[in-house]
């Protein structure tokens, strides 16, 4: 035998054999851009998707959704429902972990539900809990925590009692607000619990490093009670608010997924990646809000006017390349049982005849050509697509009315975080995506007492009557009909002008599997794996 051909043949195949071990040992990382970075990584001081994004990933509810935005169990592995709907007994799984390794209970739900209803953490989002029993009593200060409607049976049952039937409410139980956090965790390090090295969780990954600006890495938590089907060991969050650094960075393969581009590369990016480009249509509504507080937003001839010379087709077909759908209602289309939502009443005129009331409205309050000037401010988070909406806009007014307009743009946590603050504006632009299937989602952020939402700051007393009436109202039908009947008064008083019907932009690279569309823009990580 060759003595030479023998150890050759050996030593190819060691390093075969050490080939295949290294790709089997390679690690499944997911590169996904955010769009953003997040204010904090606390479930009850968050507001915005990039920020669900990553607690999603980090968290686990009650209920979750899976990759096509269905309603599935989550760390519950089951539920019961009374006769009268507003009893939940939740079964929460023998197997549910925290990263620690400790078991996840009822008490830690309960704890995470009275932290969020606790006026001294002022969450930002308290109001989408007030289905539960006692809860806006709780978050007003009028009651005390342990009477909130949320009661531990034993270590794996928990009981909820609501105020009402609320049909949304298993949607409800998926979102942040809802996500339980380890009273032991908190209790340690307090508001330093989000950092690195300190943060106990539930979910599918745990935090391993965060570097503000630049990148936040989650690893597979080997804790998490279906670890067997988590695909990925690693994701690195990206935060690039510029839209065309990141598509650069997706077609250079440095990121697998990423969240919003341009619109006006969207024939472009179809023509070179297909279907690696998703436009997904949402229960989401773009906005504008018309700060109420101050002159001359506080007249509603000056906030229509305004609302009417804004050329919505121009913004979808141009800007957007129809990717978003022009919309005059808050309530975006597609609400099953709301029907058709109301519309203001030049909904139906064409543009030209729009701009000519406009200015007759506009004459009428006093301001414009021939009256008092018209200075205004347009404030948006920094995105290429919102610069852009905001510049036609700008021009619109300018050349309607002979309005000055100034543009003043920020990141998108700092832009939410002014609005939320209560900083005085002029316009500011917003948007919403649907937290749970529902109008009242839509509705609920200008009623009067909604002080994170309510960017307007619009008061109508004739509104909120209707939308309480809303709460109480047991049939469907006259629910929903109370429903029309406030959105009315909105789209009439205009303190927000709806824009469009927005659609969710993505890149998924062709090396992502288990990808699924949906209204509700919601895409963990757990469903996914990539190949390389």
């Amino acid at each position: 035998m060759n003595h030479f051909k023998s150890r050759l043949a050996t030593t190819l195949l060691a390093g075969a054999l050490l080939f295949g071990a290294s790709q089997a040992l390679a690690e499944a990382v997911l590169h996904r851009g955010n769009g953003g970075e997040p204010k904090s990584l606390d479930p009850a001081h968050i507001s915005i998707d990039i920020e669900g994004f990553v607690i999603y990933d980090l968290f686990e509810g009650l209920t979750v959704h899976d990759a096509n935005g269905n309603i599935i169990a989550g760390a519950a592995e089951s539920w019961k429902l009374s006769d009268d709907g507003t009893v939940y007994t939740f079964k929460i799984r023998d197997s549910a972990k925290w990263s620690d390794g400790s078991p996840v209970t009822a008490e830690d739900f309960q704890f995470a539900m009275r932290r969020l209803e606790d006026p001294k953490n002022a969450a930002e989002y308290a109001n989408l809990l007030y289905p539960i029993k006692n809860a806006e009593a709780v978050n007003t200060g009028k009651m005390p925590l342990d009477q909130l409607g949320v009661k531990v049976i034993d270590a794996k049952t928990l009981e909820i009692t609501l105020e009402r039937a609320t049909p949304y409410f298993l949607q409800l139980m998926a979102h942040y607000t809802a996500l339980p956090v380890n009273k032991a965790n908190v209790e340690k390090f307090g508001d330093q619990w989000v950092k690195p090295g300190n943060m106990v969780n539930n979910g599918a990954f745990k935090l391993q490093s965060h570097v503000p600006n630049d990148n936040l890495t989650v690893v597979k938590n080997d804790q998490y009670w279906d670890a067997k089907n988590v695909k990925l060991d690693k994701v690195i969050f990206y935060p690039i608010e510029d839209d065309a650094a990141a598509v650069r960075r997706f077609e250079a393969g440095e990121l697998d997924v990423t969240y919003n581009f341009s619109a006006d590369q969207l024939k472009r990016l179809r023509d070179l990646y297909k279907d690696q480009v998703h436009v997904d249509p949402g229960l989401a509504t773009y906005y504008y809000a018309f700060d109420t507080r101050q002159e001359p937003m506080s007249d509603v001839r000056v906030r229509k006017a305004l609302s009417m010379a804004i050329d919505r087709d121009f913004l979808s077909n141009e800007i957007y390349s129809g990717a978003q759908l022009p919309l005059y209602s808050m309530v975006p289309p597609g609400m099953e049982g709301y029907e058709k939502p109301p519309q203001p009443d030049f909904a139906g005129l064409s543009q030209i005849d729009r701009e000519d009331k406009a200015v007759e409205l506009m004459k009428e309050a006093g301001y414009g050509k021939g009256g008092k000037p018209l200075n205004l401010e347009i404030r948006y988070n920094t995105n290429t697509n919102h610069e852009r909406v905001a510049t036609a806009i700008a021009d619109m007014w300018k050349t309607t009315f002979g309005a000055k307009v100034s543009l003043v743009n920020l990141d998108v946590a700092s832009h939410y975080s002014y609005l939320k603050e209560g900083g005085k504006f002029s316009v500011a632009r917003a948007g919403w995506s649907a937290d749970y299937a529902d109008p009242e989602n839509f509705l609920a952020l200008t009623l009067s007492t909604n002080t994170s939402f309510n960017y307007a700051h619009w008061n109508n007393a004739e509104f909120d009557a209707l939308m309480k009436k809303s709460y109480d109202e047991k049939d469907v039908k006259a629910r929903m009909e109370l429903m029309h009947k406030a959105e009315q008064i909105l789209v009439d008083e205009q303190p927000v002008a709806p824009l469009m019907n927005s659609a969710n932009l993505w890149l998924v690279s062709s090396k992502v599997s288990g990808w699924g569309n949906n209204p509700v823009n919601e895409h963990y990580s757990k469903y996914l794996s990539v190949s390389r």
